[in-house]
């Protein structure tokens, strides 16, 4: 009797455990910063205000998203500084090719030529469940407007907006202007709506980060991590020159070494592109601080 009493014991342990571990993965899941990639990438066009109202409707609790500047000086959404092939439907309803897409140069056209091209309808070689509507690349303004009146009539949570400066030192006065303009043009639209303390600047380029810092302090920074970076963490962070608020390395690099890394710098870790729940959820266990990506609909699948 003693011997089966002791065996319903380490059973009931053993439920109890469980139930604790799943109810820690189910509070940091709700705790987590859910970034939907381009707004929601693999559900709707990229980068485009029906995309950033589908995150938000979902649940997203950070939009990100990229900037370029037109030839007129405005700030709008892009990945890249010219109209990719994969997306892009011309004014005459004609495609872009793969060789020819980067004579398609945002910077050197006026705003009232980029809103022409369609970015929205063209079916995604890679995104095949993207809903098919008919979009233009937004003013940055746009957007804003856009999501903080569907947040205020959704009775929604606020959200954060993570801008990356799609920038680098070898396109520059090519594809964008040089950093400080960049930033600066960014900095203009995001104060005048004042959405400061919602906001995320991300990038790779270091320049960039490294001005806002020095003249806009309180803006909080994300240094953006590529998986072929072989530098160490510490050089990296010794390189950019301050202490980032969130540091953004591709998946491949996310250990535990690196999780512990970032808490002894007091630096959130929200790794990228991460599309599958699986990752989702080991990244979840292992201690990160956000993640961003395509599908955000993952973040609310049922814990299992």
């Amino acid at each position: 009797m003693e011997g089966f009493n002791n065996k319903i014991y380490l059973l009931i342990l053993l439920l109890s455990f469980s139930s604790f571990s799943l109810a820690q993965s189910s509070f940091k899941m709700k705790q987590l910063d859910k970034q939907g990639h381009r707004g929601c990438r693999g559900l709707y066009p990229e980068n485009t205000i029906p995309g950033f109202l589908k995150a938000i409707d979902l649940g997203v609790t950070t939009l990100e998203m990229d900037l370029v500047i037109t030839k007129d000086k405005q700030v709008i959404l892009s990945h890249e500084p010219f109209f990719n092939h994969e997306i892009t439907t011309l004014p005459n309803g004609e495609s872009i090719s793969e060789s020819n897409e980067r004579g398609f140069n945002i910077y050197e056209m006026p705003y009232s030529e980029v809103k022409k091209y369609d970015v929205g309808l063209k079916v995604h070689p890679r995104f095949l469940e993207q809903q098919k509507i008919k979009a233009n690349k937004p003013l940055l303004s746009d957007v804003i407007d856009s999501v903080e009146i569907h947040v205020q009539t959704k009775q929604k949570q606020p959200v954060y907006y993570n801008i990356e400066t799609k920038i680098q030192p070898q396109t520059d006065n090519v594809y964008h202007p040089e950093p400080q303009e960049f930033v600066d043009l960014m900095m203009a639209v995001i104060l005048e709506k004042k959405i400061e303390n919602k906001v995320i600047v991300q990038s790779f380029d270091s320049r960039s980060l490294q001005y806002l810092h020095q003249k806009y302090p309180s803006i909080k920074t994300a240094l953006l991590v590529e998986a072929f970076d072989k530098k160490s963490f510490e050089k990296q962070i010794e390189d950019l020159g301050f202490i980032p608020t969130i540091y953004s390395p591709a998946q491949e690099l996310v250990d535990m070494n690196l999780v512990q890394e970032c808490r002894l710098k007091k630096i959130k870790l929200i790794p990228w592109t991460v599309n599958d729940l699986e990752t989702i959820r080991k990244f979840v266990a292992l201690g990160v601080d956000g993640i961003i990506t395509d599908y955000p609909n993952l973040f609310f699948e049922k814990q299992q």
